[in-house]
């Protein structure tokens, strides 16, 4: 298994004129340690299980960016990007973008979007739900034909391109690998299966990501596809101490109660978070995304990078 780390959180100690250098410091230690990925949210306000709508929210792609100038090895991405906020041909031109000037270290994160309430405040477009999975699935077809050098026409339902060019085309061969995420019981599995190397379902319990990680495999199986090639991922809030004072405070530093994260998170001293990790890589997960609610603790990273991060790679 390997660890990513999430990022989903920018209202930080010392208000936005600190967020930037906090940022930088916070991602190259991640790198440091061991960290193989890190990905951010793709919201333009922030969610109710972080935190209110009005705390900091920046938008994914530009933080990408940004985090991509501050690092040399993670592989980069949103989880996931709400199909409905870009349109696909600028979409493919974003990851395009991100993948060159991090020198192929981009991925596309992407799922049907399901926060109404951000969409509707910013006018940005958000159709019933049986709308959004048929744009998503057309997104991800023009982005691959996109990213094959077919420069010809597209014309679906939803989307009508008259010419698919890009230029220069990205440096992943034989493209960004694409992540599907989602809980959806029908289109997600399906469409995770037929376009994508990696099916992501973040911050659920262990029972019912066993349920949607069988429904992926049986789509493999309806797809002709064998689910040994998909890439099943998991997300899970963290808060590790070497003692139960360690976890107590970082859990107080968060505003949450110990005994919530142990039953939620992973929570608890490295041997208990292996552990828990272990039980994500029974059900066939090879990587888990993990989320540190206070990114200016930078001792935590250091001790996952230390005594958990050496541990589960042969989980």
């Amino acid at each position: 298994m390997d660890l990513g780390y999430h990022v989903p959180d920018f209202t930080w100690r010392g208000g936005a004129a600190k967020l930037a250098p906090q940022l930088a410091e916070f991602v190259r230690t991640a790198e440091r340690v061991g960290i193989a990925r890190i990905t951010v949210m793709d919201h333009v306000w922030q969610i109710h299980v972080i935190g209110p709508p009005e705390h900091e929210m920046l938008e994914g792609y530009t933080a990408l960016g940004f985090i991509a100038a501050h690092t040399e090895r993670v592989l980069l991405h949103t989880l996931v990007t709400g199909v409905v906020y870009r349109e696909p041909g600028l979409l493919a031109k974003m990851v395009t973008t991100l993948d060159i000037l991090s020198g192929g270290r981009a991925a596309l994160g992407i799922g049907a979007a399901w926060n109404e309430d951000e969409a509707r405040g910013l006018g940005l477009p958000f159709p019933p739900i049986g709308e959004r999975f048929e744009r998503l699935e057309e997104a991800l077809q023009i982005c691959l034909q996109m990213w094959s050098g077919d420069e010809g026409p597209y014309d679906g339902a939803h989307y009508k391109l008259a010419r698919t060019l890009s230029s220069p085309q990205p440096l992943s061969r034989p493209h960004p690998p694409i992540i599907i995420g989602g809980s959806g019981p029908t289109w997600t599995p399906r469409l995770a299966a037929t376009y994508a190397a990696e099916f992501n379902l973040a911050f659920r319990s262990t029972e019912l990501t066993a349920h949607q990680f069988g429904v992926v495999r049986q789509a493999c199986d309806a797809q002709d596809r064998d689910p040994a090639t998909m890439t099943l991922s998991a997300g899970q809030v963290v808060c590790c101490g070497s003692s139960d004072t360690d976890i107590a405070r970082r859990a107080a530093a968060i505003g949450r109660q110990v005994d919530e994260l142990r039953t939620s998170g992973l929570c608890g001293t490295p041997d208990e978070v292996i552990d828990k990790l272990g039980r994500f890589a029974e059900l066939g997960a090879t990587r888990t995304y993990l989320q540190i609610l206070d990114l200016a603790d930078l001792d935590h990273l250091a001790l996952l990078g230390e005594e958990v991060l050496p541990r589960v790679a042969g989980l």
